[in-house]
């Protein structure tokens, strides 16, 4: 059972419809996967169009709970653009409208604090090449200082110059960031830096020595996986998550 919120599908464009509905899946499968924390962290995507709007959860509504309409469409200082009764975390939209603003290949962008990733996020050395997952997205990750909580304009300066060009973010401290073209992308990224970290904290915890995988062969695998991974993604794994969301229940697409 979720949150009651009126469908809005009528008051929006088809394309934006549709971006309410993948953002809306992406938050569900966050809560499946049990990568949320409570009613923290954030999830947004672009809405498409030149307007530089963006789509944000209702703060205080579970993931699990999060539909279409209930998302909320707001501008990059985080005022709402569109009548909606729930309000926003603005902490969670100073990491995001940094991001959006100054990239412009960001239209979706995940923040997590999953066990895992702040565990890897407090090691020194971060994420380790000792798996092939790590192997994958090792290349295309940057790291980011812990400032405490986000809510100073000023880190978000910061923020985008420790980002670059890469995909990937460790928050030290903190947790995990990935950005994306699409919703689809968006998830696989961080879906791979998940997993790595998992097998990392788990590999850790035997106390055995840990074997490194050598840079020529990580450089390898990102230069043939890079198409077959994002084919993989937004044509085959997607839409399997999709399936199990509207067998579980689909009433995120409202």
């Amino acid at each position: 059972m979720t949150a009651q919120q009126e469908s809005i599908k009528d008051k929006v464009s088809p394309e934006e419809w549709q971006m309410r509905v993948d953002l809306a899946a992406l938050y569900r499968i966050v809560a499946m996967y049990g990568w949320d924390d409570l009613i923290f962290t954030h999830l947004t995507a672009r809405v498409p169009g030149g307007d530089h709007h963006f789509l944000i959860n209702p703060y205080g509504w579970l993931f699990e709970e999060i539909t279409a309409s209930s998302l909320v469409k707001i501008d990059l200082e985080g005022n709402k653009v569109m009548d909606s009764p729930h309000d926003i975390n603005p902490a969670g939209f100073t990491i995001h409208s940094a991001i959006h603003e100054a990239r412009d290949d960001a239209v979706c962008v995940m923040h997590l604090h999953t066990r895992s990733g702040i565990a890897v996020a407090a090691q020194k050395d971060g994420l380790l090449p000792i798996s092939q997952q790590a192997s994958t997205v090792i290349n295309n990750l940057s790291y980011h200082d812990y400032e405490g909580i986000a809510l100073n304009p000023e880190e978000k300066v910061r923020l985008v110059q420790d980002l670059g060009n890469k995909r990937l973010m460790i928050l030290r401290n903190h947790g995990t960031l990935a950005l994306g073209r699409s919703v689809a992308g968006t998830f696989l990224a961080m879906y791979t830096l998940e997993t790595a970290c998992q097998a990392q904290v788990v590999a850790q915890s035997t106390g055995a020595e840990l074997i490194m995988i050598p840079q020529e062969i990580i450089d390898d695998t990102v230069n043939t996986t890079k198409t077959s991974t994002k084919n993989m993604g937004g044509r085959l794994a997607w839409p399997a998550l999709l399936r199990k969301l509207d067998r579980l229940d689909p009433s995120y697409k409202t």
